[in-house]
Formats: structure tokens, C-alpha cells, sequence
């Protein structure tokens, strides 16, 4: 039987890969490779997008 996951709304732009780490192509002393952090512009990182809240279905007053 499946299980369910709740729904979390995933990041357009990312897919949910919200950070990656990019090499430098240089090399630390011990050999380690020099990287680079990098988050979604997007979703700052998260993941996910927030939930929007709830939109009224009239003009203006």
C-alpha cells in the first residue's frame, strides 16, 4: 500500500534542489577541492514555496 506524503508545494525554478555546491577548480593544501555554496534565488534555499493564503474573489471596495 502507499504511503502519503503531505503536500509541500516544490520550488519552480530549483525542483526542489535548493542548493548546490560548485568547485572552484582550484585545491585546498590537503588536496580537498575549493566550493562554493549555492542557493535558489527563488525560494532562498528552502525547497519549497509558501503556501499562498487565500485570494478574494472581488474588485475593489
Amino acid at each position: 500500500m502507499p504511503q502519503h506524503a503531505p503536500h509541500r508545494p516544490i520550488c519552480r525554478d530549483c525542483d526542489g534542489f535548493a542548493a548546490v555546491a560548485i568547485t572552484t577548480g582550484t585545491r585546498h593544501r590537503d588536496g580537498s577541492r575549493v566550493t562554493v555554496r549555492v542557493a535558489c534565488p527563488a525560494c532562498q534555499g528552502a525547497g519549497t514555496t509558501p503556501l499562498r493564503s487565500a485570494v478574494s474573489a472581488g474588485g475593489r471596495a
